[in-house]
């Protein structure tokens, strides 16, 4: 008996017992390749008919009559006597003498292959055996048999399409998955389509590229790099150049300071002098050089003419700020406290933003029997955030996470309605960039369940 069979599969195979309870001994099975006929046959000889002598043959375009003959002959009988001058049947009657049976059952699959001399021997037997023969054939298409049942192999529903794909997978994906539902329509119930599903190949995972290439990172960081070493050396230059031009400047310094032995007491003045010309005056103090004999007598005197300079221009400034301070007002001279002047324009507050885009706690409150619209499901969650920039859904939009084969999933949806038709308006209210994705509805109850996986 076979491992797993579908139940619609199984129900057909008590359909084919059933037609040859009622008396129909030859029975053709048509279907299309991959919908399992082979597995169906196989099903059939090992349930069916434990008592039958059995005979189960692979049909080839290599195999010609007598060797098929002989098959069909040796597994029916116990080592059997065959003439190959003879047809099927007249070795079948022939043999029945020799070694009386109480009933056969043959099985032959890819009975296309089959010429017609045998389709005719085998039509020949099932209605003229002597003992219960049932013969059972299985084609791609029709065969040059008029005398025949012919039972033809629907492919599999959508719901036995998947449970056999979980027989083989384990973690296949969701049924809202636009990628796995895509797949399910263009395998059409093939069971040969269906397992030939690739888990990781049928992912939908979107890559976005760099605009800018690795070279232009490259030379701009080389730049950076020359210009820093540039900067260091020109600094380091003109530190070395700072230091020679200072030792140079100490080195040519000219002494403007007149020797002592050249200055003699200054002349008495008269101190009543007008203000216009007291600058004047005070200039032009004249200087007499004495002889060195009397030079021993004078007591030694240091006059620095850039220190009386500077002394006499500072006096002037002083008395010309006094003289301007009092023709100025009082109300002038005395300071006013000056208030702060508050300004209208506030700041505006800045809108919160936050690294984590998941809201789970958000789904976690909405009711089980609300619906949802889902845009976009990824694993980057840079990616869910640029696509809710793009198309200006950062005030409708929520964003869950979940786990879907060890990894972390980011689902973008919109909306949570009452009702499935509210979210068909809604869905149907999206723009075309947003449809593009083919969005669809899903259950919030089922959110719950994809962002209880977290956890696990």
């Amino acid at each position: 008996m076979q491992a797993q069979i579908l139940p619609s599969r199984a129900a057909l195979v008590d359909r084919i017992a059933l037609q040859f309870e009622y008396g129909q001994n030859l029975i053709v099975l048509l279907g299309t390749s991959g919908l399992g006929k082979s597995y169906m046959l196989e099903t059939f000889i090992t349930d069916k008919y434990n008592s039958f002598n059995k005979a189960f043959v692979q049909v080839s375009a290599s195999v010609n009559d007598v060797s098929l003959m002989s098959d069909i002959l040796e597994q029916s009988f116990n080592s059997p006597l065959i003439d190959h001058d003879l047809s099927l049947s007249e070795n079948f009657y022939q043999l029945l003498q020799q070694q009386p049976c109480e009933a056969c059952l043959w099985v032959l699959d890819n009975a296309r292959h089959l010429s017609e001399e045998l389709l005719q021997e085998l039509e020949l037997l099932a209605k003229n055996s002597p003992i219960t023969l049932y013969i059972m054939l299985a084609s791609q298409s029709k065969l040059a048999i008029n005398n025949a049942v012919e039972i033809y192999l629907e492919p599999l529903s959508a719901h036995e399409s998947k449970q056999l794909m979980s027989w083989y997978f384990p973690n296949l994906p969701y049924d809202e998955d636009p990628v796995f539902s895509a797949f399910l329509n263009e395998a059409k119930g093939n069971p040969s389509l269906l397992l030939a599903w690739q888990p990781t190949e049928h992912v939908a995972d979107i890559v976005k590229k760099d605009k800018v290439s690795w070279r232009v990172h490259l030379i701009s960081l080389l730049i950076i790099i020359m210009l820093l070493i540039i900067g260091l050396l020109y600094k380091n230059d003109m530190t070395q150049w700072w230091q020679t031009y200072y030792q140079n400047q100490q080195s040519q310094a000219i002494d403007t300071a007149i020797p002592a032995s050249k200055i003699v007491a200054i002349p008495s003045v008269d101190k009543e002098v007008s203000n216009d010309n007291s600058d004047i005056s005070k200039a032009d103090l004249l200087l007499e050089p004495v002889s060195d004999k009397s030079q021993e007598n004078v007591a030694p005197h240091k006059n620095d003419v850039p220190a009386i300079m500077q002394s006499l221009t500072r006096e002037a400034q002083q008395s010309a700020q006094s003289e301007q301070s009092e023709a100025l007002p009082q109300s002038l001279n005395t300071p006013e406290t000056i208030e702060p002047i508050e300004s209208d324009d506030k700041e505006s507050p800045q809108p919160k933003t936050s690294n984590n885009v998941s809201d789970n706690a958000w789904y976690l409150a909405q009711p089980d029997n609300n619906t949802t619209v889902q845009l976009l499901a990824v694993t980057q969650e840079k990616i869910t955030r640029e696509f809710i920039i793009q198309h200006n859904l950062s005030q409708r939009a929520k964003v869950y996470q979940t786990k879907r084969n060890n990894k972390v999933w980011w689902v973008v949806t919109i909306g949570s309605y009452a009702s499935l038709a509210d979210a068909k308006s809604a869905l149907s209210a999206l723009s075309s960039a947003l449809r593009k994705n083919k969005p669809f509805y899903k259950k919030i109850s089922k959110i719950k369940q994809e962002i209880a996986r977290l956890d696990q």
